[in-house]
């Protein structure tokens, strides 16, 4: 377990080692992005035991494909760093080397190609998972001339002011929807569904954290990961911590109460919109205290000055709208989807 080396500095070195040398001659792009955990610096050695190996996306030319990755599988040696330089990824064997034209491998993990624009409807229907594999992980080289591959991560780094406004104010808006829940469960005798929506609002929380921060949120497995890598998290998931452990409703809302009060200050501190109070507040004349997340969505929308970003629903990005895997990994359904729900077009 000690002698893991993470699989972006595998690549890289596999990469300037064997497959740079390859191409000669040949104007290319080349990256570790896209899907892996490696991609996102969240590989450990268990990672290792399946998917694996030295990778590279080499991008050439359309017209170019074929015959770059036939030299390159050509030259490939049968391992690397102890690695076999083809193995099975995503059930199939094949070398760690795939070649492909930019904009097609775009369109394909996004359904546009960010280097020709991008569109509300474009911002909106990604996932925040794609999103985050293609402005992270490393390039290598981008040498296909402008714009290349460091253009379209650019286009992608973080959404335009508005509509960073409008996802955070839906974000507060399914931490809203559910507040009171957790002690209106409890106080019945439901400590179970108390737990489940204390669990559901723990999750919109460390969202809501991150997109605050700028950062795209991973799916689930790597929610909580992220969360912690982010500076200053440690009280804010000290605090969701205590509230998903916690064994009753009064215990989970005072862990939900700090978080709520802590995430609050962040986005007062990040001027998106008119300060609020950050304290928690009486669910009316009910024993349960919430934030009133409707005030911090109100605020955020009521600094929108895009027209066009003013008008949507209350719905929010593909994310906010499903959580269907199925729905989510496939770009035209999560595109149709949203694009019906928001009442945009291309």
């Amino acid at each position: 377990m000690s002698d893991f080396v993470p699989g972006i500095e595998l690549s890289r070195a596999f990469y300037g080692e064997v497959v740079a040398p390859l191409l000669s001659g040949v104007a290319h792009g080349a990256a570790l992005i896209g899907p892996g955990s490696e991609v996102l610096e969240f590989d450990t050695a268990r990672s290792a035991d399946h998917d694996w190996g030295p990778r590279v996306l080499l991008f050439v030319p359309g017209e170019r494909v074929a015959e770059v990755e036939a030299k390159v599988v050509a030259g490939l040696p049968e391992r690397f760093a102890g690695f076999p330089t083809v193995f099975g990824y995503h059930g199939a064997l094949r070398p760690g080397v795939t070649v492909t034209e930019l904009g097609g491998w775009l369109r394909g993990r996004l359904g546009f190609d960010p280097r020709e624009g991008v569109t509300l409807l474009d911002w909106l229907s990604v996932p925040w998972q794609r999103l985050a594999e293609v402005t992270r992980g490393e390039v290598f080289c981008d040498g296909l001339g402008e714009p290349g591959l460091e253009a379209a991560r650019a286009a992608l780094r973080w959404y335009p002011q508005d509509v960073w406004r409008y996802v955070l104010a839906c974000q507060w808006r399914r931490v809203w929807q559910e507040e009171p829940f957790p002690g209106r469960c409890g106080e019945v005798g439901d400590e179970l569904g108390s737990a489940v929506v204390g669990a559901r609002l723990a999750r919109e929380v460390m969202r809501l954290a991150l997109l605050l921060r700028r950062r795209y949120p991973p799916y689930a497995k790597w929610l909580g990961s992220a969360l912690a890598r982010m500076p200053g998290s440690a009280e804010l998931a000290e605090s969701l911590g205590s509230a998903v452990a916690a064994r009753s409703w009064r215990e989970r809302e005072e862990g939900l109460s700090a978080a709520y009060a802590r995430v609050a200050g962040w986005q007062n501190r990040a001027a998106l919109a008119e300060r609020q109070d950050e304290r928690v507040r009486p669910f009316f004349d009910r024993p349960f205290r919430v934030i009133d997340g409707e005030r911090f969505a109100g605020a955020l929308m009521a600094a929108v000055g895009d027209a066009a970003v003013a008008g949507l629903p209350p719905l929010g990005c593909v994310d906010q709208l499903t959580d269907s895997t199925d729905l989510l990994v496939a770009p035209e359904r999560a595109r149709a989807v949203t694009a019906a729900a928001l009442g945009l077009t291309a």
